[in-house]
């Protein structure tokens, strides 16, 4: 497997990058990566991988039509390389409108999708268990025949990469009733009955988003993008203020040492960080957008879903799914 790594264009730097590519290195002997960069930054990567100088970095606020001249960026040619077929998957931590935008346009659609959409699978309250929820951001509007083409794709995510044979599915709603929600979403409602889809349950709200009860939700970009940083920002918040707590006073430190193990979980399954990226489901290849704002774990994470996605063949099943 190839796996092309855009190491530019993240809040924290190539440093983070380069660590994340040796941590992945050294349990992945299967793999082989690309660095795209600029190669005094990426010298600690000499031997272990191959590496593309890139000189230019896309700026965070960068526009479509700004990433697709910029050809000497390292955003650019790590695409590129998936365009050419040289690498099965791609990773970046850069700008989210950039990479996206640049994967749309050199990768294109699979054929069928009317847009494509961003997934990631988030925690429960039941251990080990993940919801998809899609689009977290792609888009800011989409119409009812997208939401329920984001269905049916986080439907087949859900099957083929979290292992879920008959996965439920939801529409992110204000309220449970029919009635409620987006005129876009009282529309996909509808789509959802009509077609019979298999698994629909109807409307849930954020609350109950994690309950558990869920495999997959489905919302549009404006909406799914405020319920993702939300979500990071409670799970920051409470593991703040929880952390604050237990070092108040000497008691309150001894108390940690009886709960730790129950905390230790909590921490793990509302860590944000260990979802690593999510991928552009509906084009044609692997596209991994991580944090920003990520670490060299959190990138890490990142690189071992495109690991995943790969190996589950997730495009080819969208195809299958699509077909039929």
């Amino acid at each position: 497997m190839k796996i092309a790594i855009d190491c530019m264009g993240g809040d924290n730097g190539s440093s983070v990058t380069v660590e994340a590519i040796k941590n992945f290195l050294s349990k992945h002997k299967d793999v082989k990566i690309i660095a795209v960069g600029k190669k005094e930054e990426l010298k600690d990567l000499d031997g272990l991988c191959e590496i593309i100088d890139a000189r230019d970095v896309v700026p965070m606020e960068a526009g479509a039509l700004e990433v697709m001249r910029m050809k000497e960026s390292s955003m650019f040619k790590a695409v590129t390389l998936a365009r050419n077929k040289e690498v099965d998957a791609v990773v970046s931590c850069g700008s989210t409108g950039g990479f996206l935008s640049v994967s749309t346009l050199c990768l294109k659609t699979i054929p069928g999708v009317h847009r494509a959409a961003l997934v990631s699978p988030f925690p429960t309250k039941i251990i080990g268990k993940k919801v998809v929820v899609l689009d977290i951001g792609a888009s800011n509007e989409n119409s009812p025949e997208e939401l329920l083409q984001f269905g049916l794709m986080g439907k087949l995510y859900a099957q083929n990469v979290l292992g879920v044979e008959h996965p439920v599915t939801y529409l992110l709603s204000n309220g449970t009733e029919e009635g409620k929600g987006s005129p876009e979403g009282k529309e996909a409602y509808k789509l959802f009955k009509e077609s019979n889809f298999e698994g629909f349950k109807g409307n849930i709200e954020a609350r109950n988003a994690l309950s558990g009860e869920a495999d997959v939700i489905v919302t549009d970009g404006y909406t799914g993008n405020i319920f993702l940083k939300g979500l990071e920002g409670v799970a920051k918040l409470m593991g703040g203020l929880v952390s604050k707590a237990f070092k108040k006073n000497l008691w309150s430190k001894i108390g940690y040492l009886h709960v730790r193990k129950g905390m230790k979980e909590l921490k793990d399954t509302m860590d944000y960080k260990s979802t690593g990226g999510a991928m552009l489901l509906g084009i044609n290849g692997v596209v991994v957008k991580a944090h920003g704002s990520s670490d060299a774990y959190s990138f890490e994470c990142a690189m071992n879903v495109a690991y995943k996605l790969t190996n589950s063949n997730i495009v080819e099943k969208i195809k299958e799914g699509l077909s039929k």
